[in-house]
């Protein structure tokens, strides 16, 4: 009797021991949130490093996975505007509609940079909140990690201490890394690069470096033939040590440019998943400082 009796209890209380299912919008909060939860959550990405962030198609498979989370965990800042409330909308799922416990934004707890004094048409893709690239501030994965594990310890009460302890265990290793991040990128300060788009601002900032052109000739505009000669010329004024991109960003401009400035080209992982090394947001940050540090010499 005493066995049935567990057995039934058991299958009561499995429910509330379900691990928290996570649909995160970009690879570096699925990896955060993996982090934290540990093998008490269920996570799922729906956006790979190779794909531009600001440009998803709302999927009937992003539907779905939507229709089951009990948290949704992106950036915000109208990075996924164009996507993501077509999901939560086709989702039908209350618990992570924009305003309720089960939607998270990254960029409510962060620090943003560029906020613009005006928005209109006639500037490109300005977000009016600030730049939502993030992540690239070591600074802003702390404060998220710190939300983040609150969140889901009151979605989740039961392993409330188990999030945290993680979070904890996180901060640790993150403040040390961050440290030893900094001593070996005081090389990289000063350091003039052209960019591609506004979205390595916040590792440009943090690092000390300097943006001396943009590829875009405004945010999310391609490249004209135009805007490239003219930013020839300019380096000729004011070099670059080189011409950085995102993994996600077709090459081709960069290339050019860079064959025609004589200088590297290089590639940055700009997310988890964005190159071999860049398998969590540890390696995302060895490995752009690294290759950052190759053509710094």
């Amino acid at each position: 009797m005493r066995s049935i009796i567990a057995l039934l209890l058991a299958s009561v209380s499995w429910p509330a021991l379900a691990a928290l299912n996570i649909f995160a919008c970009v690879p570096e909060w699925g990896s955060l949130a993996q982090e934290l939860g540990g093998d008490k959550t269920s996570v799922y990405t729906a956006t790979t490093a190779l794909q531009d962030p600001h440009r998803i198609e709302a999927r009937p498979s992003l539907i779905a996975r939507a229709r089951g989370a009990d948290l949704v965990v992106c950036t915000g800042a109208e990075l996924e505007v164009g996507w993501l409330p077509l999901v939560l909308a086709q989702s039908g799922n209350p618990r992570i509609q924009a305003g309720q416990p089960g939607y998270f934004e990254a960029a409510a707890v962060a620090r943003l940079i560029d906020v613009p004094a005006r928005v209109d048409r006639s500037m490109g893709d300005v977000h009016a909140a600030g730049n939502p690239h993030l992540h690239l501030d070591p600074r802003n994965i702390s404060r998220v990690a710190k939300a983040l594990a609150a969140r889901m310890s009151a979605l989740n009460a039961q392993n409330a201490s188990y999030f945290i302890a993680r979070e904890l265990a996180f901060q640790a290793r993150w403040r040390e890394a961050t440290a030893r991040w900094e001593r070996e990128a005081e090389p990289l300060k000063g350091l003039p690069l052209v960019v591609q788009h506004k979205d390595l601002s916040y590792l440009i900032a943090w690092l000390g470096m300097r943006e001396v052109g943009t590829l875009e000739p405004k945010p999310g505009l391609p490249p004209s033939t135009a805007h490239l000669a003219g930013l020839l010329a300019a380096l000729q004024r004011s070099p670059a040590k080189a011409v950085v991109r995102s993994a996600y960003q077709d090459p081709r401009a960069a290339e050019w440019l860079a064959q025609q400035a004589s200088l590297p080209s290089v590639s940055l992982p700009y997310t988890v998943g964005g190159s071999a090394q860049a398998t969590n947001l540890f390696g995302l940050y060895d490995d752009t400082i690294a290759r950052l540090l190759a053509v710094a010499k």
